[in-house]
């Protein structure tokens, strides 16, 4: 057995002629020690990054620590199955985090329209969306998988697939990982979230002449998800908030100064525009533009997809008639489930109407077709960090829109059903890039397609019961809007200032533009819109400690004296990241479960403990134990399997 992939792994040999890493005896890594394990792994990271992603609009793909994570279990555990087990083990945990990816775009819109998400709905749309995704990405399995070979490159297949190949030296990995939760878990249990024992915002606001407001929230989750994007994301996502914060902001609330005593918000009744504090201006109109900038990103994105939804439709209908292979006995069987289901949920939620029911799963599921397809194959270019499920989402959910205003479905409950149908398309969508993702892996390592099948099943599926308990567990805090809220949610609140907006025609359509002209400028700049849009929407709370956590990765690339060392620290940083992302997520809910059956009654914060003072204590704190055990990793001398990179 090789010590590390072939030159074949990464193209000049046709996919066919492809030799896998294991490429004689068994093919099976699973067993019961490795579904428990791979089951477990799957709902720590869907609730981790449903979490995560609604507190910071971002998500981290979950292949490369599923991976590290999973050699330290199946060594334990399943030692017998080896690689192969670690294999099945980072497919699960990719299941587990796409469905969270996915769902927490749409899902959290119910609340924010003032409805309510029942278990049994969310289940019925996210199992349906789970088993459809998958059964429509097997189809074209051979064609993105096996035919373009080494054209489509799956990068963070093939980072993960060198991951495993490696993975005897896990065990270090896993040490950061658990320097990096046991730091983030220490911090957390000190914030509003569990103890609520010491104030952790840095906040300036200036409420007179020039207002402006300036925030750090020093919380370890979003260190972590700062380090792993790294600089040129974190500046751009700052650059939106920079320019919310310190522009629009202040330019509103200059001319609201002129405004005459009659005059008030126009959301708010009980506010005049003269008297507007930050807050009303940053709720009522800042968001309202940025969520027309994240709208202007989202429509030029599907629309620049046009060429690639064609091009991936007509190549995957000629590899099909060309070679009559398909999916597998599994997935045949995981396609027709979602049919099956995907149907059955629109009945259940159109509250009876047959035309809704029948008319609505028809539409969904051709766009999820669609998308499911071009997730696959963007998957291929980008993978899935990348992978622009916004804007697949908004344009799927426009056109699912119109039809209900084209046949006069309005109200509230209309609404609702508008948004379970979306929230079925978008977990079609990020589910299909995981597996492509996971299923490339376990082509070049050598797994069974079958077996992969099964297990990333059952993984999305769990994925969908724990991101839909985490939703109701979090419901009283995702359903707050304005400023200063727990969970930002800019996707979610994009969807349902949309949805509600044209359903009910009481969108304030002169902000949105606005935001939208803002998109297209950033377009014609060649910008990235929805990054910086993001940003824009977000609490530059959010934003300024990202920024600081993609600072520390700057600090340690340029403290390296070589790039084998560089590599080394940044891949022990990122391990560690990873465990701030899980210890901040998983401790905090713990305590908000705690919080409410009443086990904690945390008061606030008082003295010393409520400042800005002791806020930026815990900021120096956080820093310095992030960054001194990266600093301090030992760096081995390069191998010639550390040379010549490919």
């Amino acid at each position: 057995m090789n010590k590390k992939l072939s030159r074949g792994a990464y193209g000049g040999v046709a996919g066919k002629d492809y030799v896998p890493y294991i490429s004689s005896g068994s093919k099976l890594g699973g067993n019961v020690a490795v579904l428990m394990i791979g089951v477990i792994l799957a709902a720590l990271f869907a609730a981790s990054t449903a979490y995560s992603g609604m507190k910071s609009g971002l998500t981290v793909a979950a292949g490369i620590p599923g991976s590290i994570i999973g050699s330290a279990f199946i060594a334990a555990f399943a030692k017998q199955k080896g690689i192969l087990g670690k294999n099945l083990i980072q497919g699960m945990s990719s299941g587990g985090e796409s469905v969270a990816s996915g769902m927490i775009f749409v899902l959290p819109s119910i609340l924010l329209i003032g409805a309510q998400v029942s278990f049994h709905e969310g289940l019925a749309v996210g199992v349906g969306g789970v088993l459809f995704g998958i059964g429509i990405a097997s189809v074209v399995y051979n064609y993105l998988l096996v035919e373009e070979h080494g054209k489509l490159m799956y990068p963070e297949s093939m980072a993960i697939s060198e991951t495993l190949v490696a993975s005897e030296g896990a065990g270090e990995s896993v040490k950061y990982m658990g320097i990096g939760f046991g730091v983030s878990g220490l911090i957390t249990v000190v914030t509003e979230s569990f103890l609520n024992a010491a104030n952790t915002v840095i906040s300036f606001v200036n409420e007179t002449f020039y207002k402006w407001k300036f925030e750090v929230e020093v919380n370890p989750l979003l260190v972590g998800i700062g380090f792993i994007v790294g600089l040129d994301v974190a500046i751009t996502m700052f650059a939106g908030s920079i320019l919310a914060n310190f522009g629009i902001m202040s330019l509103i609330g200059y001319f609201a100064s002129f405004g005459n005593n009659g005059a008030t918000i126009w959301n708010n009744q009980h506010v005049a525009i003269n008297a507007m504090q930050v807050k009303h201006i940053a709720g009522s109109y800042v968001k309202y533009i940025g969520a027309g900038m994240m709208l202007s990103g989202g429509l030029i994105g599907a629309v620049r997809l046009i060429p690639t939804i064609i091009s991936s439709i007509k190549e995957t209908l000629n590899a099909k008639s060309a070679n009559g292979s398909g999916s597998s006995s599994a997935a045949n069987i995981i396609l027709i489930a979602g049919v099956i289901v995907g149907f059955a949920a629109g009945f259940l939620i159109s509250g009876g109407n047959m035309v809704m029911a029948v008319g609505a799963t028809v539409l969904s599921l051709f766009l999820s077709l669609l998308f499911v397809i071009v997730s696959g194959r963007l998957t291929g270019t980008i993978g899935t960090s990348n992978l622009p499920v916004s804007g697949m989402t908004i344009a799927s959910l426009v056109i699912v829109t119109l039809l209900f205003v084209l046949l006069g479905w309005k109200n509230q409950e209309s609404n609702k059903s508008l948004l379970l149908f979306g929230t079925f398309i978008v977990i079609a969508i990020s589910v299909a890039g995981g597996y492509c993702q996971s299923q490339k892996v376990n082509f070049i390592i050598g797994g069974q397609r079958n077996e992969m099948d099964k297990y990333f099943t059952i993984a999305s599926v769990v994925g969908v019961a724990v991101v839909i308990g985490v939703i109701i567990l979090l419901s009283n805090q995702l359903a707050l809007t304005g400023d200063n809220v727990p969970f930002a949610l800019p996707q979610a609140n994009l969807m349902a200032t949309l949805t509600a907006g044209i359903m009910s025609g009481q969108l304030p359509w002169p902000i949105i533009i606005v935001g939208v002209v803002m998109g297209f400028v950033l377009f014609l700049l060649r910008l990235p819109i929805m990054t910086v849009a993001i940003g824009f929407y977000l609490p530059i709370s959010t934003t300024s400690i990202i920024l600081i956590g993609a600072f520390l990765r700057h600090f340690v690339e340029k403290s390296c004296k070589s790039e084998h060392e560089k590599e080394v620290r940044v891949a022990n940083g990122i391990s560690l990241s990873s465990g701030l992302v899980a210890g901040g997520s998983i401790v905090g809910l713990i305590g908000i479960i705690l919080q409410l059956s009443g086990v904690i009654k945390g008061n606030g914060p008082s003295g010393f403990a409520a400042t800005n003072e002791m806020a930026f204590l815990l900021l120096v704190v956080l820093a310095f134990a992030t960054i001194m055990p990266i600093l301090k990793s030992r760096v081995n001398a390069p191998t010639s399997n550390d040379t010549g990179k490919r």
